[in-house]
């Protein structure tokens, strides 16, 4: 800790006495009197640049003096939040003005808050722990009437949960239809070696455990572990580190989550993987990060290739950006962040009737203040799907990934009978309808999951019409006897059959009226 003198009241000749080092609680040493400080703690990074600010000397230093006391104290994220919304406010004083700041008034932030709005308020609510620290650790610049305005002004907060509470498109959680486009896209991406397992394994635990980035970013391969019971029965769990944003250590705690087989084999594969390139290079290979970088760089101890939380989320968007899915709700490419992820666990759970304390416990809370948006944003009302709504939806949620033929002769099996895709049970026919241009076993139901495999060849001629009218018929038995969410199980293969029919009805126009 550095020796920061601490007076009553701000004097205007003291601006604050900065140490030639410092360091944050989360144990990163940085040089206060330079204009650029590089923090790097377990999983987070941030970098500081003074030089713009457009401010006189001394009341740099003081801004400096202020924001190490915070580092000293306070979490490396509040940290960088107090620094941007200060050289948010002085850019604005100086655009107002033209001359370097050289004193923060009461004047000063009512212009300010003013020209923010009622959305952005909460911009003042930062900066007034800021300024009102500023003042008594007794540094000059900050005017007594700045303080005591600061202590009586009611400021309205940042708005928490809105893109939940809304199901935004682009920033809230992902619809059913969505996250099922995102899997077997990338499913498809891997089976097709354009995705790394690195990047695979990443994604996927991301999808099924909504953690912080953060937390992804801690963990290490010793995390990860299978566990046989006395009937031979296999289990994956992956050790959680908490990661918890007010707490110093980034594996100060851990919570268990435990991983459906088909991604626990995977993740126990890949961390074998991490432990043989780390072979010879760290001390201890069961220390190593299981989501490593590619160099290492100034870290605090043991985190030694740790990625850190942006750099996660990262390779998480450009690994399912690259994939061009669309949604449905937009036509237009997914945005991809892991907090959406983290949105659409809370909101699946809440729809499956789950209370508070049960979502809380997924997404790794401490209590239930911040997940009561989960519970009230559950739709009262579930959309139903009609064969106009599913044709005009159709083209944006493409979910039809395979080519369609004109009859048997053009399949890519066209010498292999098994290969044709019947449904008796759907038109009462043991006729052919499809083909299936897949080599090797296929345990899915066909020809229901078959319409949003890339291996599908449905026929030109095929009853795909007496299909979509099969699911939707489904659709509403389910809707009106079972629970919402079984209903919606064939959403995506709804859009998929409609978008055959649409490809269907198009060459036929295109070919014309048959002789």
């Amino acid at each position: 800790m550095s020796q920061l003198m601490v007076l009553r009241s701000p004097q205007a000749n003291y601006f604050g006495t900065l140490p030639l080092t410092a360091q944050t609680r989360g144990h990163a040493v940085f040089e206060p009197t330079s204009d650029y400080w590089e923090l790097r703690e377990a999983t987070r990074k941030f970098y500081a640049d003074f030089a713009p600010f457009a401010v006189v000397h001394d009341i740099k230093t003081a801004l400096k003096a202020t924001l190490v006391w915070y580092a000293e104290n306070s979490s490396l994220s509040h940290l960088k939040n107090l620094y941007y919304q200060s050289r948010e406010f002085f850019h604005f004083k100086f655009d107002q003005t033209g001359v370097l700041v050289s004193e923060v008034t009461a004047a000063d932030i009512l212009n300010y808050k003013a020209s923010l709005g009622k959305e952005k308020e909460w911009y003042v609510g930062v900066l007034s722990g800021l300024v009102r620290k500023w003042g008594a650790l007794g540094y000059g610049g900050v005017s007594a009437d700045a303080v005591i305005l600061l202590k009586q002004l009611t400021l309205k907060g940042n708005r928490k949960g809105v893109a939940t509470a809304t199901r935004d498109p682009y920033t809230g959680p992902f619809t059913d239809i969505e996250l099922e486009a995102l899997q077997h896209a990338l499913n498809e991406a891997f089976a097709r070696k354009e995705v790394e397992l690195s990047e695979y394994v990443l994604a996927w635990l991301v999808m099924t455990l909504g953690q912080r980035a953060t937390q992804y970013a801690a963990l290490k391969v010793s995390d990860v572990s299978k566990m046989i019971d006395s009937e031979g029965l296999e289990s994956f769990v992956v050790r959680m580190p908490r990661a918890k944003t007010r707490d110093s250590d980034a594996r100060g705690a851990f919570k268990e989550r435990v991983l459906v087989p088909e991604i626990g084999r995977l993740v126990i594969e890949y961390a074998a993987t991490v432990r043989e390139r780390f072979r010879g290079v760290l001390p201890d290979i069961e220390k190593a990060p299981l989501f490593p970088k590619e160099q290492a760089e100034k870290n605090v101890e043991g985190y030694a290739y740790h990625s850190t939380a942006p750099h996660i989320g990262y390779i998480l968007g450009k690994t399912l950006n690259r994939l061009h899915v669309v949604s449905e709700r937009t036509g237009d490419f997914m945005n991809i962040t892991p907090k959406r992820f983290r949105q659409t666990i809370g909101t699946r759970a809440a729809e499956e009737g789950h209370g508070e304390l049960v979502i809380a416990e997924l997404l790794d809370h401490s209590d239930t203040q911040n997940v009561g948006v989960y519970v009230s944003s559950t739709p009262a009302i579930v959309e139903r799907i009609n064969k106009t709504l599913a044709m005009s939806l159709a083209p944006l949620a493409q979910a039809f990934a395979g080519k369609l033929i004109a009859g048997f002769s053009e399949a890519t099996r066209a010498e292999d009978p098994s290969s044709i895709i019947r449904a008796p049970s759907i038109i009462n026919s043991f006729d052919g309808m499809s083909s299936c241009g897949k080599h090797g076993f296929c345990g899915f139901m066909k020809p229901v999951a078959c319409y949003t495999c890339s291996s599908f060849e449905p026929w030109l001629d095929g009853p795909h019409e007496q299909v979509l009218e099969y699911l939707l018929v489904d659709r509403e038995r389910l809707l009106s006897t079972t629970d919402a969410r079984i209903a919606k199980v064939n959403d995506r293969t709804i859009y998929a059959v409609a978008q055959v029919v649409q490809l269907c009805n198009e060459v036929r126009a295109e070919q014309g009226p048959s002789l």
